[in-house]
């Protein structure tokens, strides 16, 4: 009767020291992949912040100015380009020299 209840008590210690090995192991493990996460997410932050400067530098007014100037092919307004909604419909659809005309009467 002794005997058997000494081997129940040895495998309950065995059982249990099995869980506990296991349950360390996963406690690392779980560390361990936490703490690539918690890099990961400080990269991708520092990633996103770069980004934030880099579209803060593209959106100056001088750069775009420069797109819309080159890639767009935007120019200055001036007046010789200009489009009056007022004026009369054959007078804004005239040639230049028949605008300047048009515009002296």
């Amino acid at each position: 009767m002794i005997g058997r209840f000494n081997l129940l008590l040895i495998v309950a210690v065995m059982v249990s020291g099995i869980y506990m090995v296991r349950s360390a192991y996963e406690a690392r493990r779980l560390f361990t992949e936490l703490d690539r996460s918690q890099t990961e997410g400080r990269r991708l932050d520092a990633d996103y912040q770069k980004l934030l400067a880099d579209r803060q530098a593209q959106a100056t007014n001088l750069r775009v100015e420069q797109v819309a100037r080159e890639r767009l092919k935007m120019r200055a307004i001036t007046p010789a380009i200009t489009y009056n909604p007022d004026a009369p419909a054959l007078v804004a659809s005239a040639p230049r020299g028949a605008r300047a005309q048009g515009a002296a009467r």
